[in-house]
């Protein structure tokens, strides 16, 4: 596919996001539907996709507007580039129109700061609140793609050994400093997945915030742990790696449907657990339901689907979740509260909350990490009952 195809494609599938079908549901139908389209054009057609979702209000001021032409016009403005090929003829996006041309002609305009850091404006407030003066630097890097990490099962092999695995099979692959399983993929991402590294467990594709978040937990925690809200099992892998005899729980255990198949993989032993959980234990970590602000790099669509009102629905289930995992946890045990959110109303405001309800808690710990440190937006905050 020549480049003025490719944004055509990426037009019709932002048309489809815009009219409320998922990103990735609408990259699918057109994938389907696309037959002549090989892999480069692909990953090129979702890159577009997702850099312009990413950067949605950026482009929609400078392309006139929030369709899926405008969007791809504003790109190649805030690029300096006239787009190419915009002929009509083929799979060619049509011509320019006259006013199209005198807006690709005319000087940019001042941005405001959410247009300027693609940011709802409602937000702003909330991450400076949060961040202070790393707001403006962590919601810049937020308009960008996110690194490719992976997590090292150490029950299985080196760091060391696996960058040396994943060279041989033609992947560049960096230690990185948030963890000390965590590698940063510089090259080869494509060939990962085929990749015996993965395929037989002595890697998973995780993010270093999030291993990070584990390690600090598994650091302060003992005997075993249950997994409180496991989703996908990230963290319980991660936790099982290191010696934990993990117990995975979620409220809709639908989300841990992979969970056994990976923890075969990864030579772990974890009990998915599918019904309620019963106490006391040891040892919870509750990585709650949140707006995953943390994360929009990797899921952007979220960001512009956020509201106030979705936050307070938010803020009463991890509520909920903290009373819930309080009752588990035994005298004396660990309780480790988690979000991907940099949003102090999911995080120290939530932990505030919860120890002045309840008697007998107090705060080990918090740490918070931005795309600053390298990874996603993590919150972590360490508890402990009497």
């Amino acid at each position: 596919m020549k480049p003025a195809a490719r944004e055509a494609a990426a037009i019709e599938i932002l048309e489809s996001w815009r009219e409320g079908r998922a990103v990735e549901a609408a990259l699918t139908a057109w994938g389907r539907a696309s037959r002549f389209a090989g892999s480069g054009d692909r990953e090129a057609v979702r890159d577009l996709v997702f850099g312009a979702v990413r950067r949605f209000r950026s482009a929609s001021a400078l392309g006139g507007g929030g369709s899926g032409r405008a969007l791809m016009l504003g790109l190649a403005r805030a690029e300096g580039r006239a787009p190419e090929g915009w002929t009509g003829e083929g799979h060619a996006p049509v011509a320019l129109s006259p006013a199209e041309a005198a807006l690709m002609e005319a000087p940019l305009p001042p941005l405001t700061r959410g247009e300027a850091l693609d940011c709802p404006e409602w937000l702003l407030p909330a991450f400076d609140a949060a961040l202070g003066g790393a707001a403006d630097p962590v919601l810049a890097l937020m308009r960008d793609r996110a690194p490719v990490f992976l997590r090292v099962n150490r029950a299985k092999a080196s760091r060391e050994a696996v960058i040396a695995e994943l060279a041989a099979a033609g992947i560049e692959a960096r230690a990185h400093p948030l963890a000390e399983t965590a590698l940063e993929v510089t090259a080869g991402t494509r060939k990962l997945r085929n990749s015996a590294a993965l395929t037989e467990g002595r890697v998973e594709l995780q993010d270093a915030a999030s291993q990070a978040v584990a390690l600090d937990f598994a650091a302060v925690a003992t005997g075993p742990v249950l997994d409180y809200c496991a989703g996908g099992g990230g963290k319980a892998l991660a936790l099982a790696a290191e010696g934990f005899a993990v117990t995975a729980h979620d409220a809709e255990p639908r989300r841990m449907s992979d969970l056994p198949a990976r923890a075969r993989r990864a030579g772990a032993q974890i009990k998915v657990l599918a019904g309620e959980a019963s106490g006391p234990w040891p040892a919870i970590l509750a990585d709650a339901p949140c707006s995953g602000s943390g994360s929009w790099r990797r899921a952007p669509e979220a960001k512009w689907a956020f509201t106030p009102g979705r936050l307070a629905e938010l803020n009463a289930v991890q509520a909920q979740i903290l009373t819930a995992c309080a009752a588990l946890t035994a005298p004396g045990g660990v309780l480790g509260y988690a979000t991907c959110s940099l949003l102090r109303e999911e995080n120290e405001d939530r932990v505030a909350a919860f120890l002045a309800e309840q008697p007998g808690w107090r705060l080990i710990s918090e740490r918070r990490l931005s795309p600053l440190d390298g990874g996603d937006g993590f919150y972590l905050a360490l508890l402990r009952r009497g």
